[in-house]
């Protein structure tokens, strides 16, 4: 097994094949922070980049058996394909090479508390919640956040060695490659059906996730999930349940909304502490992630008194229900749902507090998930005026020609005849424009770039504005 001391500079050069990632920047920062040459390359510049140049790292754009030169140990993203030219060097080099996963796997054991938040959906949110709750509290943690908060400035907060909190995701199974202290499971869905077989595949890795805790660790767990029985039957962890359906150790009761749509409850704790709740966020799904935020924090002997007022002050991650601005009265949100299950919930959400039509522009993320779950996807968007959807966005997969957006749209026309397929932002910016008017909802959604959408739309009202 592969093992990492940050403290011991066993490694005096460390690359990073494709840097510019979420995950892979954090860690990057990390080993900036203690001292270590860092260099890394990526396919384009970007903020985050840039941002890892100022702080001394050695950054190439592009990827060149050059760039690996002097390093003992290489680290690459999932991101990378097989037949990457840094990749294949690293394989024939003296270097250590491992994944990214198995890096941080490494990198939460320099942390005497290590909390994994893992699950299908939810994870940005409910890290940042504990990011903020654990900062505000002085607990001062270390995060790896897979989103930008405003709260910690940015997707990575360097702390102490005493907390850190990552997101795990499963993809790849790569969750079999850490040993938190506390593993979150917020739910299990269907999703990157291009590594798992099926849902039962899934299923099974988690199993093997919390085999790997030991008996003085902790498993919090969505006791509402329909996997949560036999998750919990296959681990020695001691199990803190969360949920709003079944009884558990922290659960919703009295779920009301405010005007704006932002819930509030009573935290029902073993059915011996009564707590009221209120969250700035939208949505019942987020009811679920504030639980998991405050089982964790709650258990790390924080009083409720302090979770619940940092829960109220949090605001969400960028790109999550992300109120952008207003085009006149016509309010645009952008929000990163890309799986059929988060595309409800965030609907839902909105059309809460709804009064005007909603125009969702929804775009595809991969080829692999939008043929097999187009069934699905095609009855997520209920309570929608119209659905607008672009090209499918590729990310990590290359189009063999059998799905494209026209599918989609054909699906979802056969429930509810209100989905157009637009193909470039630009047709979409000008259709949105001749279209809306009073208090309608503009709501971009997906996981690829749509949100640029509502970003152009906005530069031309400040455009306006400033004539």
């Amino acid at each position: 097994m592969f093992e990492f001391s940050i403290m011991d500079k066993k490694y005096k050069h460390i690359h990073f094949i494709g840097i510019g990632g979420i995950s892979m920047s954090g860690l990057a920062e990390i080993l900036l922070s203690n001292n270590y040459r860092v260099s890394g390359s990526d396919s384009k510049d970007s903020s985050v980049v840039e941002r890892l140049k100022t702080l001394g790292a050695q950054i190439y754009i592009g990827h060149s058996i050059e760039n690996i030169k002097g390093a003992d140990l290489i680290i690459y993203t999932d991101a990378i394909s097989m037949d990457n030219v840094e990749l294949i060097a690293a394989k024939n080099s003296n270097a250590n090479l491992i994944d990214r996963a198995t890096f941080l796997g490494a990198i939460m054991k320099n942390y005497i508390n290590s909390i994994a938040v893992s699950g299908t959906h939810g994870k940005t949110t409910t890290t940042s919640m504990i990011a903020t709750i654990t900062n505000h509290a002085n607990l001062n943690p270390t995060v790896l956040l897979g989103g930008i908060l405003d709260d910690i400035g940015g997707n990575v907060r360097l702390g102490s060695s005493k907390y850190i909190v990552t997101e795990a995701c499963e993809y790849k199974a790569n969750i079999l490659k850490y040993f938190p202290t506390m593993a979150i499971i917020l739910n299990i869905d269907e999703d990157h059906l291009d590594y798992f077989k099926n849902i039962d595949h899934i299923v099974d890795t988690f199993v093997g996730y919390v085999q790997n805790l030991d008996k003085e660790s902790f498993l919090v767990i969505n006791n509402d999930d329909a996997h949560t029985d036999i998750i919990i039957d296959h681990t020695d962890a001691k199990v803190i349940t969360i949920g709003i359906d079944k009884d558990s150790d922290y659960k919703a009761e009295n779920i009301k909304f405010t005007e704006e749509g932002f819930p509030t409850f009573t935290l029902n704790i073993k059915n011996k502490e009564y707590h009221n709740i209120s969250l700035s966020i939208m949505g019942v799904h987020n009811i679920y992630n504030a639980l998991a935020a405050i089982a964790a924090t709650h258990t790390y002997g924080l009083p409720i008194k302090t979770i619940a007022e940092y829960l109220k002050k949090y605001k969400a991650v960028h790109r999550r229900l992300e109120l952008k601005g207003y085009l006149n009265e016509v309010k645009i949100i952008d929000d990163y749902a890309h799986h059929p299950t988060e595309i409800r919930a965030s609907l839902k959400a909105i059309e809460n507090t709804a009064e005007g039509n909603i125009y969702c522009i929804f775009q595809p993320h991969t080829f692999t998930r939008t043929k097999i779950l187009l069934d699905s996807f095609a009855n997520a968007f209920d309570g929608v005026y119209k659905v607008i959807i672009p090209d499918i966005y590729a990310a990590r997969e290359r189009d063999n020609g059998d799905i494209h957006s026209r599918d989609l749209v054909n699906e979802i026309n056969k429930k509810s005849s209100n989905a157009i397929y637009l193909s470039t932002f630009e047709e979409i910016e000008e259709y949105l424009l001749q279209k809306v008017q009073g208090k309608d909802i503009i709501v971009t959604m997906g996981a690829g770039n749509v949100y640029q959408v509502g970003e152009s739309i906005l530069k031309h009202v400040k455009k306006r504005e400033a004539v």
